[in-house]
């Protein structure tokens, strides 16, 4: 399993981070997420063979967020 962190621009509130969640865990392959309101800070583990970042930033992106950074 591996694990990424993005950080995630435009969340306001539990109804932001609800949506993200769930166009995060709907991917195939993703285990857990994460998510800390306050900074973003999103938190993804996930099996690489299945997805990956790429998948993450288009799913959080056409939900109508920003990626702003991972590490």
């Amino acid at each position: 399993m591996e694990k990424i962190t993005l950080t995630v621009k435009g969340m306001t509130c539990m109804g932001c981070v609800k949506s993200v969640r769930n166009v995060l865990e709907s991917i195939p392959g993703v285990a857990n997420v994460d998510i800390i309101l306050d900074n973003g800070q999103t938190t993804i583990s996930y099996d690489a063979a299945k997805t990956g970042p790429n998948q993450f930033t288009a799913a959080i992106q056409d939900a109508g967020y920003e990626v702003v950074g991972n590490g």
